[in-house]
């Protein structure tokens, strides 16, 4: 059993997949970073010059006591994180379909460099041997 371990940790498929994931915590982080950095301020500025993720409908107001203590936190659905969480969500899919199409490009071209030449059709291979047979 442990030597299956070995065999299944040590396989091509797990570090390609390890590094898969790295790689994508990584890209994440990027696009999180330009989906709320830059593209969300300029979100913003269409929306009046608020930021998408501080919408939110309060269901309930937070309860305080007389020292400002909150005792009952706020209850609110905040649907503009949500709105952030979309945006981000569509760049990061976009961003890995260009990655991934990338990808394609080039594994398509290392396929087709190794052309093998043609080499006779069947029907010369059949016209051939019907003229030998009619030498005999």
């Amino acid at each position: 059993m442990l030597k299956e371990f070995k065999e299944f940790i040590t396989g091509g498929n797990v570090i390609e997949f390890a590094v898969a994931v790295i790689m994508a915590g990584a890209i994440g982080a990027v696009v999180k970073g330009f989906v709320s950095n830059i593209v969300m301020p300029v979100v913003g500025m269409f929306t009046g010059d608020v930021s998408l993720a501080d919408k939110k409908y309060v269901l309930s107001e937070a309860v305080s006591d007389a020292a400002g203590k909150v005792i009952t936190p706020e209850n609110a659905i905040t649907y503009g994180a949500w709105i952030d969480t979309i945006i981000n969500l569509i760049i990061v899919g976009f961003v890995m379909f260009m990655i991934v199409k990338a990808y394609n490009k080039t594994k398509k071209k290392e396929e087709e460099a190794p052309a093998v030449p043609a080499g006779p059709s069947q029907e010369d291979l059949l016209a051939e041997i019907r003229d030998l047979l009619a030498k005999k």
